[in-house]
């Protein structure tokens, strides 16, 4: 099973809702993360480091900020004359209601880009998982194990996401029983949303379900088929946080000032691509103190800094105290004030002498281009 016969798609905006406070302006996949990558950057690294070709981003709103993002491709060698990356937006009203309903819907306004693609598997995923995964293996397990669908799976505090499935039971690698995960935070073995299979089979299940007016792919597809079809688990053991809330974005950001955590994702076998700004390297006042902190290029620090994630060009002027915070993009912090667990998006703008404060469990969230 070759990388290059696989087909991605990737589903820009299914589970915005869960991270509604960033996902006003820009898509789930857009949303930043770790001091200098969005979170598509994870999953089309994925893709192109296992040798894949053509991937899709199936969109459905507020997909500018994406658009402006992976462009035409380029940084994941992408921009190819045949094949390479295609942005699938919504084309009419009803293809967006069609999003709406769920991904039954998307992938059947997409069904045509489906037909005419050569491709014999396609690999779907969305962005709601942070990871550097090796997709060949995943390939290699595909085939050998002759599996009609493989879907990853691991274990963990259950994700508080629309339509999780839970592994009751298996017999070996094939799951036997699924069931529809609820919000009780228990831990188990649950589904993420990135599954294998031949394209002729999605193809087939998508359009029974669309005629049957049914939206929800987890039941349609998996739920609806395990005792069918053979569906098997393959289990991720590195480092993979899914982000389901506020919260969740907050700490799968701070996992990464844990080094072993850091270097799970960013493996130097398997480069994690971007976007690249041509900027200057952090400028670090003479009374700056920074610890425990990712900071991006261009920004300029003469405040101190600890335990904090600052995006590129950030500015903390002298005297200002940045503390368990992140900071995305142009973001100004003046001097004297103070920030602590607070999350502020692009462009924001924190007046001299303001003091803001959240908890850990609850971080202060100042959406994008505010000025406090």
């Amino acid at each position: 099973m070759r990388a290059n016969n696989v087909l991605g798609l990737v589903f820009a905006n299914v589970d915005d809702s869960v991270l509604s406070e960033v996902t006003g302006v820009r898509s789930m996949a857009s949303v930043p993360f770790g001091g200098g990558y969005r979170l598509i950057d994870f999953v089309l690294s994925n893709m192109v480091n296992a040798g894949m070709t053509k991937v899709g981003v199936i969109t459905n709103n507020n997909y500018q900020s994406l658009m402006d993002h992976i462009g035409g491709g380029k940084p994941w060698d992408l921009a190819r004359k045949n094949e390479g990356l295609y942005l699938l937006p919504p084309f009419n009203a009803q293809a967006i209601d069609n999003y709406n309903a769920g991904r039954i819907g998307a992938l059947k306004n997409i069904m045509r880009f489906l037909e005419r693609s050569t491709e014999e598997y396609v690999l779907l995923t969305d962005c709601t998982y942070v990871a550097n995964l090796d997709f060949n293996d995943i390939f290699k397990y595909h085939q050998e194990t002759e599996a009609d669908i493989t879907i990853l799976c691991q274990k963990g505090k259950l994700p508080v996401l629309d339509s999780v499935l839970v592994v009751d039971k298996r017999d070996d690698e094939r799951i036997t029983k699924l069931h529809m995960g609820d919000t009780s935070g228990k831990k188990a073995e649950y589904c993420l949303k990135c599954a294998v299979m031949k394209k002729s089979l999605l193809e087939r299940l998508v359009n029974d379900a669309f005629a049957k007016g049914h939206s929800s792919f987890e039941k349609e597809v998996f739920l609806k088929n395990v005792s069918k079809l053979k569906i098997n688990g393959y289990k991720v053991d590195t480092f993979c946080p899914v982000i389901d809330s506020l919260e969740s974005y907050y700490e799968a950001n701070f996992s990464l000032l844990d080094v072993n955590n850091y270097k799970q994702l960013f493996n130097t076998e398997r480069p994690v691509y971007t976007k690249v700004y041509e900027d200057m390297p952090v400028v670090y006042g003479l009374e700056s103190c920074v610890k425990a902190s990712l900071v991006a290029d261009g920004s300029v620090i003469d405040g101190t800094v600890e335990n904090c994630i600052i995006f590129r060009d950030c500015h903390i002027e002298k005297g200002a105290v940045v503390k368990n915070s992140i900071l995305m993009p142009h973001s100004f912090v003046g001097e004297n004030a103070k920030l602590n667990y607070c999350i502020t998006d692009k462009g924001v703008s924190v007046r001299s002498g303001k003091n803001l404060s959240g908890a850990d469990s609850f971080p202060v969230y100042i959406g994008k281009n505010i000025h406090i």
